[in-house]
């Protein structure tokens, strides 16, 4: 009988949320994606722990910057060599709210990997979607750099990152779902907000209609799942990134799998069109607590996660 992962297949672009890029044999991801923390949990184990070394050494007379884009660099070219499309590569989340430096950083990252053989086609350059990191996308994609807008809570940041052109964007199921769940705290009822209504489904699937209905071509890539029912209940949804163990789990089983989100299929919910300009989206963010938490707690868990492998590679420095 087919699995569950290869129905998925059949509606949706299967992506890999991982850095453990010796799991992409199993699971034959179409495309992956990495970011700070899964490349410091990745360097952490034994396998990988040669490669860090050797980028440390090759690179021990440039500093801790050069040596981090070389990492990083790394990582998406061993992906690439085993997937058919795109890797996502991560900017600094430290950078976050500097457009100038995201952009500097982005022409970095992909002038290394041009010097590595790959075609920027086959690369994404992952930003945080604040104010200042939407600018820099816009930039980015008017130089033929393609980017991936991360760490999306809200419609709004959504609508931004598409009318600035950005090629892709991934919204967090799973930390919308966090929030809402630890919100309601005793009052939280699993079987009334899952499936269909789980919070971060639901914000997804907005985005998704509100796209299709004006003609945006920025797709969408759901992220950060918690379980396999909310990756169902996307199934449609242009991409979805999944960790190993929920690919695992979908490989694994044959469940009965219909498709969810299409195109051509409009939300029964009327929408109107937004436009922001940059007062109008700083204040719906701030009007949006989930959206405005979840966003800061994203950055500072990336940017923590880049400070220890700097202290990682500094410590091999010695």
């Amino acid at each position: 009988m087919m699995t569950t992962l290869d129905a998925l297949r059949k509606y949706t672009t299967v992506v890999a949320d991982t850095g453990d890029f010796q799991l992409l044999k199993q699971y034959q991801p179409h495309e992956a994606t990495t970011n700070p923390s899964l490349i410091l949990k990745a360097v952490q184990q034994n396998q990988y722990r040669p490669l860090l070394v050797k980028i440390v050494n090759d690179d021990c007379h440039q500093g801790i910057d050069s040596i981090m884009n070389q990492l990083l660099i790394a990582f998406g070219t061993e992906i690439l060599a085993l997937i058919p499309g795109r890797v996502s590569t991560e900017v600094d989340a430290r950078l976050s709210f500097d457009t100038a430096a995201t952009v500097a950083k982005a022409h970095q990252l992909m002038a290394l990997y041009e010097t590595a053989g790959i075609a920027r086609e086959r690369v994404l350059i992952k930003i945080a979607a604040t104010w200042e990191g939407i600018r820099a996308a816009e930039q980015l994609e008017q130089a033929g750099i393609h980017c991936n807008m991360t760490l999306v809570f809200s419609l709004e940041q959504a609508i931004a990152c598409a009318a600035a052109g950005a090629r892709l964007i991934s919204p967090f199921v799973g930390r919308i779902y966090d929030w809402h769940k630890a919100n309601a705290g005793a009052a939280w009822d699993e079987q009334k907000n899952g499936g269909a209504n789980d919070p971060g489904v639901r914000s997804v699937k907005q985005i998704y209609h509100y796209y299709k209905q004006f003609g945006y071509a920025t797709e969408v890539m759901g992220a950060s799942f918690r379980s396999t029912a909310q990756i169902i209940e996307l199934a449609g949804c242009d991409l979805l990134t999944i960790s190993p163990p929920l690919l695992e789990q979908l490989q694994t089983r044959t469940t009965a799998l219909e498709r969810k989100l299409t195109p051509q299929n409009p939300s029964s919910e009327a929408l109107e069109p937004i436009t922001l300009n940059e007062s109008a989206f700083r204040y719906q963010l701030n009007d949006n607590a989930m959206a405005t938490e979840k966003l800061a707690e994203g950055i500072r868990q990336f940017a923590v996660d880049s400070a220890k492998l700097e202290t990682m590679i500094q410590s091999l420095q010695t």
